[in-house]
């Protein structure tokens, strides 16, 4: 039933209880209890006396079927959510249910989103897309090196469809526009890791957000809606979800190494001094691209040195 307030009350205009019951078939009273739960989910919701409920934004709530009709890629299971801890844990926990597998999730809200290195990926309710996708490999761990760069050039190539150009790239999997951070990937696998295993391949990206929603944002954000107003959630997620699903297709087809120059340039640092900061030390050096495996090619004093992904951040030089 709350799922049906929601739609009810996403053009962001008041609705009577009466209204509400009336439309649901319940009474006022069922209404009433229905909307206590938008405060659990932190939805702002106001009520005026003698007008009655209105959220304070409108929103434009996940459609299932709206997003499967633009796939032109195979999908074999969908699943939208009202909220979530982690669209990757929920994926995560049910993998080995779903071997072989292509199985889609999104999500309203995230309780506990979580980015690359444990941080905090902020999910505020029917504002971004939170999406993950579980895909099965063959191969093990060897198979994926260069996956999470390939995640965020489908992200890229996403938002061009949709008309946004100037997207930059940030390795290992971040993508950015001018300047400031987009969105995120994230990357777990379960599995024999040298043989067959799957992988949850988490997007978080960021549609639209207040100066409120982002307050606990530690780095410059970026949001879609202020590079192309007017943007469809629904669509934003159709065309993200297809170009992910057409480059793990393209991937388990020719693996990274086709698109080592695509990376390149699109790479924010690409022949720029940068930091790479690790738990315990800190180099610096020019970036040179990636190699066939994804890996970061790092001119330094020593030479030039090969980075790998890990518990490492890579950013501007002071």
């Amino acid at each position: 039933m709350l799922n049906n307030i929601l739609r009810l009350l996403a053009d962001g205009q008041f609705h009577s209880g009466e209204e509400l019951g009336e439309a649901l078939g319940v009474s006022r009273a069922a209404v009433w209890k229905q909307l206590k739960k938008l405060e659990e989910l932190e939805i702002p919701c106001s009520s005026v006396k003698g007008k009655g409920y209105r959220l304070q934004d409108a929103i434009e709530l996940l459609d299932q079927d709206v997003i499967r009709r633009q796939l032109t890629q195979r999908l074999d299971i969908l699943d939208v959510l009202l909220d979530v801890d982690s669209t990757n844990t929920w994926l995560f926990q049910r993998a080995a249910d779903h071997m072989g597998k292509r199985y889609a999730v999104l999500a309203e809200k995230q309780v506990a989103g979580r980015g690359r290195r444990g941080r905090h990926w902020v999910s505020p309710f029917g504002k971004n897309i939170y999406l993950s996708l579980l895909v099965s490999f063959s191969g093990g761990l060897a198979a994926l090196e260069g996956l999470s760069l390939m995640t965020a050039i489908a992200v890229e190539r996403a938002l061009a469809k949709l008309g946004i150009d100037g997207i930059g790239l940030k390795w290992p999997n971040d993508v950015y526009a001018n300047g400031k951070k987009l969105a995120g990937i994230l990357l777990e696998v379960t599995g024999e890791y040298s043989s067959h295993c799957q992988v949850v391949i988490g997007i978080g990206l960021n549609l639209s957000l207040s100066d409120h929603d982002a307050a606990r944002i530690e780095q410059p954000w970026a949001e879609l809606r202020s590079l192309k107003p007017g943007l469809s959630r629904n669509q934003v997620a159709a065309a993200v979800l297809d170009e992910l699903l057409q480059a793990v297709d393209e991937f388990q087809r020719d693996g990274f190494a086709p698109y080592q120059q695509y990376w390149a340039e699109r790479d924010i640092f690409m022949h720029k001094e940068v930091r790479i900061v690790a738990a315990s030390n800190e180099k610096r050096g020019v970036v040179k691209g990636v190699n066939r495996k994804g890996e970061l090619m790092l001119h330094s004093e020593r030479g030039m040195e090969v980075i790998n992904a890990g518990e490492i951040s890579v950013r501007a030089a002071d």
